[in-house]
């Protein structure tokens, strides 16, 4: 039979075998994952140039379009100043000679409403003198 001391030193040895072996099958597992993250970072290196390039195209073609915008808001602006500008034209050459137009009308409707006023009072002093 198997004194004391062999006993302990067979559980220990059993203890050990069992530790080590879940110690190789953790390894292995951190290998392979130590792998894959090997082959993603890889592959991220490999697809990085490609999309960093495809990002400083767009950014090409927005600037390009928004100096296009910018033309566009100079030309609007620029038309907007004409119109303005064409606005207050066409108003000044209007608008005096409506001013002069009014006041001639006005001028002529008092001439006539007096004359037509004398008339009367003329009409009625012919009456009164008969």
């Amino acid at each position: 039979m198997l004194t004391g001391g062999e006993v302990a030193a067979l559980v220990a040895a059993v203890v050990w075998a069992v530790l080590a072996t879940f110690m190789c099958v953790a390894l292995v597992k951190l290998i392979k994952l130590i792998n894959e993250a090997t082959k993603v970072v890889s592959d991220l290196g490999d697809r990085t140039p490609p999309l960093l390039d495809d990002v400083a195209s767009t950014v090409e073609r927005t600037n390009t379009s928004l100096e296009r915008v910018e033309e566009i808001t100079a030309n609007v602006q620029a038309s907007s100043e004409d119109v303005s500008t064409m606005t207050a034209l066409t108003r000044s050459v209007v608008t005096g000679p409506l001013v002069r137009v009014a006041s001639l009308s006005y001028g002529v409707r008092r001439v006539l409403g007096r004359r037509r006023a004398l008339a009367v009072v003329r009409g009625r002093r012919r009456k009164a003198n008969r």
